[in-house]
């Protein structure tokens, strides 16, 4: 999680031999969309087998909701499309643990802000743990690189792009500004001015929040008391360092030669991405309130110290409920318990993530509806076929298939700027495949030919659906039973009663099931649901949950 050891050196390692693990040849036909451009064109990769991914995490004030887990899930699925390419991605998620919401709010709680950044530092992890987020390569946190920090302010100001605010005796006051009139280049990223066409998510953007061409108050991203500081030479210039708040406790200070105090907010992105990806800075990802000040500032820092910035810029779009950001300061954030209380874990990634990243997606209880009719689809043809050929294709079978190997519609959905819908699309086609083969057999699969076009067919589809994270014979759904609710006490008495009695109920449901009695089988379950209890049926068995 944090940077206590020193890591290895990520960005220096060779790239792979010839032969070993070969990038697909599908790798050569993806095209992703790059926010500077505002256009769609054929990924690169600047070292050839390699791929290097930064993603803004988060700040670590308060609980988690599943707006921040869009982000999450989206720049995941783009990761696993990376991996199922043949691609070795270094992949870096920080951790802004250092922030003036949790200072503000650790004091208001009479806490110390470096333990309330921690314990929400867990809560984050363990919600991306929850709904299946692999892993970062690396999660540096702010705190832990403020040396690099340092270094990278000083290269600004010595290239004429920085400077330090004095007091009257010339003292330095430990407020350091980015000079926004020195670099020409400022708005690159987001440049609205004189283009001939904005894409739709920068329109949105425009609309909801602050741009180049917009001032005036954020609802989403308030202003930096230091960024309205009246010592600072233009409006547009922005704190690369900040000199403390009165209240602001004194471990949250740092020595500098430009003064004492703590890190602006675009500063920490600017130092870890350059410390784990320099020479590999393929895609830096993010949410799309970011894209204004936080990522335009940052290619500006990072430019204007002599480094390279990303070679392609990526923003997923917003949760939405009835049209409005998602978020704790409009009072409609959704946290993750309250959402794991009543839907699977596995519901809310495939909700979370089934439009596309660039896509708003509106939060809703049909969303979830449909999600869990999605469930039931994947998992009953996983489960119908398996028996029909007697065994699953193990995780090993299903990780090794590359992505030359899958169904061509999917391969060309993804490979088109990550169209998820394009790729469910393939996923229902296979698992109308699959059902109609078993229907015709009677879901008796006789003979070494038909079992092995069967097994061919269920591999395929069990290796699509791990490419969106969403397998579910894979972890963490099958620890956590893909259907099961997230706050059940499966060691209290009334649960075992209920487990036992509703067993009873499940068994004899399998058993007409078996004898293809689906009359008997719907009956118990509309009886178990008029009671107050949810059925999913999944690949190892029907699990149940209170509603």
């Amino acid at each position: 999680m944090g940077t206590s050891q020193e890591p290895q050196n990520f960005n220096t390692s060779a790239a792979k031999e010839p032969g070993a693990h070969p990038v697909a040849r599908a790798a050569a036909e993806l095209k992703l969309y790059d926010t500077a451009s505002h256009a769609v064109s054929t990924f690169t990769p600047i070292k050839p087998g390699k791929v290097g991914i930064y993603v803004c995490g988060a700040t670590v004030q308060s609980s988690p909701h599943i707006g921040h887990m869009r982000a999450a899930v989206a720049f995941d699925v783009v990761r696993r499309w990376f991996m199922r390419l043949g691609y070795d991605v270094t992949f870096v998620r920080n951790v802004t643990d250092i922030d003036d919401k949790i200072l503000d709010k650790a004091a208001a709680a009479g806490q110390e802000w470096w333990a309330r950044a921690y314990y929400y530092e867990r809560e984050f992890t363990h919600a991306y743990e929850t709904l299946g987020v692999l892993p970062p390569t690396v999660e540096p946190r702010a705190t832990g690189h403020v040396p690099e920090m340092v270094a990278l302010i000083q290269k600004i100001i010595d290239n004429g792009h920085g400077y330090v605010v004095k007091d009257a005796n010339g003292n330095p006051t430990g407020n350091v500004y980015f000079d926004v009139a020195s670099w020409p280049a400022y708005g690159e990223l987001t440049h609205q001015k004189g283009s001939a066409e904005v894409d739709e998510a920068a329109a949105v953007a425009d609309r909801m929040g602050p741009s180049v061409d917009a001032t005036g108050d954020d609802k989403y991203n308030p202003v930096d008391p230091a960024d309205a500081s009246p010592d600072k030479h233009d409006p547009r210039d922005f704190a690369l360092w900040k000199a403390p708040k009165d209240t602001d406790p004194a471990t949250a200070r740092w020595a500098t030669p430009f003064g004492v105090g703590r890190p602006g907010w675009h500063i920490e992105c600017s130092a870890m991405s350059h410390r784990y990806l320099d020479g590999m800075f393929d895609i830096h990802g993010g949410g799309l309130d970011l894209r204004f000040p936080h990522h335009e500032n940052e290619m500006a820092q990072t430019r204007a110290a002599g480094y390279d910035s990303a070679a392609r810029w990526m923003h997923s779009a917003w949760v939405t409920a009835k049209g409005e950001k998602m978020s704790k300061s409009l009072g409609t954030g959704l946290s993750v318990p309250s959402v794991l209380a009543s839907h699977s874990a596995w519901v809310a990634r495939y909700a979370l993530g089934s439009v596309q990243y660039r896509s708003m997606l509106e939060w809703s209880d049909q969303a979830l509806v449909e999600a869990l009719a999605a469930y039931d689809r994947v998992s009953n043809c996983i489960e119908r076929a398996g028996a029909a050929i007697g065994e699953q294709p193990s995780r090993d079978e299903v990780e090794a298939v590359t992505a030359d190997q899958l169904p061509a519609d999917f391969v060309a959905a993804l490979n088109n700027d990550i169209n998820v819908p394009g790729a469910l699309a393939a996923i229902f086609t296979e698992i109308r495949s699959i059902n109609g083969m078993l229907s015709n057999a009677g879901d008796e699969v006789a003979g070494e030919p038909a079992q092995t076009a069967v097994r061919e067919r269920l591999l395929m589809l069990r290796a699509m659906l791990d490419t969106l994270g969403l397998d579910p014979l894979a972890e963490p759904w099958v620890s956590d039973g893909a259907a099961g609710s997230a706050n059940d006490d499966e060691t209290s008495p009334e649960r075992k009663a209920l487990d036992a009695l509703i067993g009873e109920r499940l068994e004899a449901r399998a058993q007409a099931r078996k004898a293809r009695d689906f009359a008997t089988a719907d009956a118990i379950r509309d009886a178990l649901g008029e009671a107050g209890v949810a059925i999913e049926d999944g690949p190892q068995g029907s699990t149940w949950s209170l509603k």
